[in-house]
């Protein structure tokens, strides 16, 4: 039978006080435990970073704190170390600020993990640092996104949803962005515009995957979907110029259309099948909210409506009262 002595209470006290007031010594640099620790952050699969997380007395210094916290997880290709090169990345979701001294690190680290290949979802949300722009600043900051959309293309082409706000673009530049982003599925735009805001803004991207278009505060004479195969939903928000402010053309596969602006006096009545398209045929929602203002919708014979509100299951339409001319 196994027998053991016990220790006697002076010499357990004494044993804990020298353990209390010994210096605990931290593992080396180099000991696997420090070596895991350094390199635990290269281990997850999904980065979101967001620039109101961090903090800076100017928006550079907030850029460069967000810049060195994501090239600490998700460093550019020649700077990674082996565990990064092991890992799969599936998501990332960046929202940020323009600034240039900061888009070169963040789309070379981000160009670094989508070429892996690994990557299911990328999401960016995009805008100026919070401060009033002109509208020469806001075609400079969209100029500057388009040049950094041209340098990192790579990352673009594996780009699922983007957030753009407060930029102006020139004519085609929508259209480019769209048909180079090969896996795009959601696209928002929120107060941004044309240049010459008194053009159409045009989109004809037969190869797009693009399933969700949102328009916030956008400022052009009108949009004209011209080809957008596999769209399902087009919001439309707060627009500026005549009635109505979008033209749908080849859209087959459109389930949900929603416009929302409130009325003026200005506009002319405008038919529904002018806005609308005949290939929409799997139309299921349509949303109209004037904001309970006064509208004018002018009549039309059902049959040019028919084909399109066939499958209709969802209508509202929001305003105090409508008159019909």
């Amino acid at each position: 039978m196994r027998t053991g002595s016990a220790r006697s209470p002076t010499n357990s006290s004494s044993e804990s006080s020298s353990a209390s007031t010994c210096p605990r010594r931290s593992a080396p640099a180099h000991s696997p435990r420090a070596v895991r620790r350094r390199h635990l952050p290269h281990q997850l699969s999904v980065l979101i970073f967001q620039i109101h997380h961090f903090r800076g007395a100017t928006p550079v210094q907030t850029m460069d704190a967000f810049t060195a916290a994501l090239l600490s997880v998700c460093a550019p290709a020649e700077r990674s170390c082996e565990c990064q090169h092991s890992r799969a990345i599936k998501v990332i979701g960046l929202c940020f600020y323009l600034s240039a001294p900061h888009l070169s690190s963040i789309g070379s680290a981000v160009d670094g993990v989508v070429s892996r290949g690994k990557t299911k979802r990328i999401e960016f949300r995009i805008s100026p640092p919070p401060t009033d722009n002109t509208a020469l600043q806001l075609t400079e900051f969209g100029q500057q996104f388009m040049s950094f959309f041209r340098a990192y293309q790579v990352t673009f082409r594996w780009l699922t949803r983007l957030r753009l706000k407060s930029l102006a673009f020139g004519d085609s530049d929508i259209t480019d962005l769209i048909r180079a982003c090969d896996k795009l599925r959601f696209f928002n735009m929120r107060f941004c515009r044309l240049v010459n805001h008194g053009s159409a803004l045009k989109i004809d991207t037969p190869c797009s995957g693009l399933q969700e278009l949102e328009f916030m505060h956008f400022l052009c004479k009108e949009i004209e979907l011209i080809c957008v195969p596999k769209l399902r939903t087009v919001l439309c928000h707060s627009w500026f110029y005549k009635n109505p402010p979008l033209r749908l053309g080849y859209v087959p596969e459109l389930r949900k259309i929603s416009l929302d602006c409130e009325a003026k006096v200005w506009p002319v009545p405008f038919l529904l099948s002018e806005c609308l398209s005949s290939s929409a045929m799997n139309l299921l929602k349509l949303h109209l909210n004037f904001r309970h203002k006064m509208i004018w919708i002018q009549p039309e014979h059902p049959k040019q409506l028919t084909a399109i509100f066939r499958n209709l299951s969802d209508v509202s339409l929001l305003v105090s009262s409508m008159s019909v001319i």
